[in-house]
């Protein structure tokens, strides 16, 4: 995939690391402004009427046409999220699973949806066993799961939705057939598709016409794709699941030695679930229950809920410092007890959002100094490449949806015809025995993509998600810390400079090993760094894009105006009337 020697790109790296701390100036901070202003990359985007943001411009005009033609809010995100899937199949796709939160405005309720996919029936863990195979590969059949995005469309719109589904996947269809210009992320992106995926079937005809990856301004076209969205809007999820389509899926695997089988999709369906909050200095933050990994940013929160951030600023040392500790102890109870829900312990959720449980683990911080080892608490405390979209309407009803193929474009498995590739959320699980997580038949695997809502006062507050794998939570944690703790609005705090931090256990196996890898956005004084230095921590640099994306619906209940947020990370766009 890369092509460089493991030495000349270390060294590369830090050159680059040490060129961003003295060569570039900070950015200019003016006095009489909050910190977080001084990042922006733009003002908000405010609209009375509906709002919609995505990762992608014609996304976005999607999600406002359908909104302007009298359809809600749930439709319009499946409309932008099905042109995504399109434009920017390096993300995702209708090879992948969707999770979905929607306040519904008549009822003042959240609603909450896992369309992610389970293990096929006939691949057992005894298969990896006597395979000699130790960690689940990202590419090939192994990893692939049902893709569960398409059921999550019509779950959602049986309950939300008003236009019909012809009209709704009507912008795909024109753009998969009739072409789009490819933007700058996906360029890049595609760049990589000869040798990542170049050995596997139909991957050259989909993905690389004329035997070359587009490149960026050029226009793409995807026929074959166009055929498939419009099977599904005129015949149903049916027609995916256990039509035309599925079939297609089911030959296409058995002749490329996968598992997945007609069973396995004409069984799927998704599931409506309780969201699950903790309560962060006033506002209520929600997040969907395992097998996403959303309550570990809830963790976090109560961890940090203790700490007085009112006497330290948003780029100190004390504040990163505690960000990062907070984030290690969390991380182990995820890789530790996270998994499919119906394979968790009973009742541990609560237990692990607890204020007490967090208190106990508050206490492991040392606030001077890096923990160079964490492991999973006790929480019976002996007592027992992803897009993210959020649109609202003028009825008051919003939508936060994540969806993804896992990794890139996915496993490498484009079955015959259909113009997509499947998923690698297989690769998620461990494949050590006795682990919560730990590869079964039929089970869903662990999950990283989350999407987020707020409430203050039982009212609708912010509608929003980050992306990038593993770091979500910690954004998460982050866009509420920037606007809660440090004041700033919601453009700001997705453009202020991140935190991440590598080097936690994760739920495939990996254990934590010394203190991890603090990685810093540029903006951050050298003085922070260096007194993180002095704490014990190992500060690295990471390349841009390494830090997600964000989008963002801030509503104000007073005066009935959104506030709309997508910041400069991707190619996407906040727009609405």
């Amino acid at each position: 995939m890369v092509f460089l020697s493991l030495k000349y790109r270390l060294m590369k790296n830090f050159l680059l690391f040490v060129f961003l701390l003295f060569a570039l100036p900070p950015l200019a901070r003016a006095q009489d402004r909050p910190l977080g202003r001084a990042f922006a990359t733009r003002s908000e985007v405010m609209a009375q009427h509906g709002i919609a943001c995505t990762s992608h411009p014609l996304a976005t005009a999607a999600a406002l046409d359908i909104l302007r033609k009298g359809g809600t809010a749930v439709d319009a995100a499946i409309a932008a999220n099905a042109v995504l899937g399109v434009v920017e199949p390096h993300v995702n796709g209708i090879g992948g699973d969707l999770f979905a939160i929607v306040y519904e405005a008549k009822t003042g309720k959240l609603y909450g949806l896992n369309a992610s996919g389970r293990s096929p029936y006939t691949l057992t863990l005894d298969t990896f066993k006597n395979r000699n195979i130790k960690f689940i590969p990202p590419l090939g059949p192994l990893p692939v799961s049902v893709p569960g995005c398409v059921d999550g469309w019509f779950s959602l719109h049986d309950k939300f939705g008003r236009k019909p589904m012809t009209e709704i996947l009507g912008y795909a269809i024109g753009y998969a057939r009739d072409g789009f210009a490819v933007a700058d992320e996906a360029s890049v992106s595609w760049q990589r598709v000869e040798a990542v995926y170049g050995k596997f079937p139909n991957v050259r005809d989909v993905l690389l016409p004329g035997g070359k990856a587009p490149k960026r301004g050029e226009i793409f076209h995807n026929p074959l794709l166009a055929n498939t969205l419009e099977k599904i809007a005129k015949g149903g999820r049916d027609v995916f699941y256990k039509g035309e389509i599925a079939h297609t899926i089911d030959a296409f695997m058995k002749k490329n030695g996968g598992f997945l089988s007609y069973r396995d999709l004409a069984e799927h369906s998704s599931e409506w679930v309780e969201p699950v909050s903790v309560n962060y200095r006033g506002y209520d933050v929600w997040e969907l229950p395992p097998n996403g990994q959303g309550i570990c940013a809830l963790q976090m929160l109560n961890i940090l809920e203790g700490f007085d951030f009112s006497k330290t600023t948003f780029d100190s040392p004390e504040r990163i410092h505690l960000f990062v500790e907070a984030k290690k102890l969390a991380f182990e109870d995820r890789a530790k007890f996270y998994a499919d829900e119906e394979y968790m312990q009973p009742g541990i959720i609560p237990r692990l959002l607890s204020k007490e449980y967090a208190a106990e683990r508050r206490k492991l911080i040392n606030p001077a100094r890096a923990a160079r080892n964490v492991e999973a608490g006790n929480p019976n405390l002996k007592d027992g490449d992803t897009i993210y979209l959020t649109v609202a309407d003028g009825e008051g009803n919003m939508v936060s949806l994540i969806q993804s193929n896992y990794r890139g474009f996915g496993s490498g498995m484009s079955p015959d015809g259909l113009g997509f590739m499947l998923q690698d959320r297989g690769q998620l699980f461990t494949l050590e025995p006795g682990q919560a997580n730990t590869y079964a038949p039929h089970k869903r695997p662990f999950h990283t993509i989350i999407p987020a809502f707020v409430t203050k006062d039982g009212k609708p507050w912010m509608s929003f998600g980050v992306m990038g794998g593993s770091f979500q939570p910690l954004g998460h944690v982050e866009i509420l810390m920037n606007m809660i703790d440090f004041g700033m609005n919601a453009q700001e705090a997705g453009d202020a400079p991140r935190i991440d931090h590598q080097g936690s256990s994760e739920p495939t196996g990996e254990k934590m090993t010394d203190s991890g890898e603090i990685t810093l956005e540029n903006g951050y004084p050298f003085e922070t760094i260096r007194a993180l230095m002095q704490m014990g921590h190992r500060v690295g640099w990471a390349p841009p894009g390494s830090y997600g994306g964000y989008q963002a619906i801030r509503f104000d209940a007073a005066s009935k105006v959104y506030f709309g947020a997508s910041e400069s990370r991707k190619d996407g766009q906040a727009a609405g009337f």
